[in-house]
């Protein structure tokens, strides 16, 4: 799983460069044919995470009951979110990361309550086939960023 928690690193670094790189405004905007953000779509792959690893194996969340029901499943914008919320969103990136690698390593995830996701029709049935899922989902958020600068950019 070593490799698993390289590349959720490497691509968090991408969010992050994206909320650093693009103003509040443009974290908030939904352009035109969108029904969602930047910003939304980078609490969303926090949030996912977390209730894909810890909620799934029983454990508390490291986010707050807020944040998960701004950014869960079925979700879209309900406003603008302020500067502290991106800021807390872009801390959690990391954090939420390094200890979900902490507590896999120190075999914390004992229990698992398999989960069928909804898009692919697949079952998690470990916190190993969890963690892989995460990566394919938040590369599919990573496209989606991708495509809202691009449609924000040429607005």
């Amino acid at each position: 799983m070593a490799f698993t928690f390289e590349v959720l690193k490497n691509t968090r670094a991408f969010f992050k460069q994206f909320i650093e790189a693009n103003s509040l405004e443009d974290l908030n905007k939904v352009p035109k044919g969108f029904n969602n953000n930047i910003i939304w779509n980078i609490g969303h792959i926090v949030v996912t995470e977390q209730l894909l690893a810890y909620r799934l194996s029983g454990l508390p969340v490291m986010v707050s009951d807020k944040l998960v029901e701004a950014y869960k499943k079925g979700t879209k914008p309900q406003g603008d979110v302020d500067q502290e919320e991106v800021n807390e969103i872009a801390t959690l990136l990391f954090s939420t990361i390094k200890r979900t690698e902490e507590d896999y390593n120190n075999k914390a995830f004992k229990n698992f309550t398999p989960y069928t996701i909804s898009t692919t029709g697949n079952t998690l049935n470990t916190i190993d086939e969890s963690l892989q899922f995460v990566l394919f989902h938040e590369g599919i958020h990573l496209g989606y960023v991708l495509a809202l600068l691009h449609a924000i950019k040429n607005q």
